[in-house]
């Protein structure tokens, strides 16, 4: 069984929700990765917030980010066991997340550790 991560994409990262907002969006996201975990297949994952967040550019500048001209923020991830991407597609159709419009799961396959340090 392969690991693949769940990238929580939010195409307008200036939206402010509500606190309430945000304790119905948390209880979600527990609830959905609960049930995943149920499963024996979730692996870890967590938010990232913007507070604090550091761009380094290609020639070693550093920039307060991600801002500017960004369209969108990477909101967090998981990690999920699966038997094919396909069945990380379908726990990704269950992420809270896209009730947002214009914001996307991205489903990627993590690399295995083949002895490269």
């Amino acid at each position: 069984m392969d690991e693949y991560m769940l990238i929580f994409r939010h195409e307008d990262g200036t939206k402010i929700a509500s606190p309430e907002q945000i304790q119905i969006w948390m209880k979600q996201t527990m609830d959905w990765i609960g049930g995943i975990a149920a499963q024996n297949k979730f692996v870890n994952g967590t938010g990232l917030p913007m507070e604090g967040a550091k761009v380094v550019h290609h020639n070693k500048m550093v920039t307060n980010g991600p801002f500017g001209e960004i369209k969108e923020t990477i909101g967090g991830y998981i990690v999920v066991r699966a038997t094919s991407v396909d069945e990380a597609v379908e726990f990704a159709k269950g992420s809270p997340v896209l009730q947002g419009e214009g914001n996307t799961v991205e489903v990627r396959k993590v690399a295995k550790n083949d002895g490269i340090h």
